[in-house]
């Protein structure tokens, strides 16, 4: 149990570092992909209900993955 608390506690590597932020981009866009394939799945009613307008729920999901 102590080697795991060791290994937290030291600095990645720079590679590592790069690996994981190029792997966290990549699940941000994933997310981003898949919210926006749901928003525009969602029906006007549902859209209100949630706060949005149908205009800007497609404007949204129209949006490249790679845009927040």
């Amino acid at each position: 149990m102590q080697s795991s608390l060791l290994i937290a506690e030291r600095p990645l590597p720079p590679l590592s570092r790069i690996a994981f932020s190029v792997a966290m981009t990549v699940l941000a866009w994933e997310n981003r992909r898949h919210t926006r394939a749901a928003l525009k799945r969602l029906d006007p009613h549902v859209l209100r209900d949630i706060g949005l307008d149908p205009v800007a729920a497609v404007d949204e999901a129209e949006k490249p993955f790679w845009r927040a």
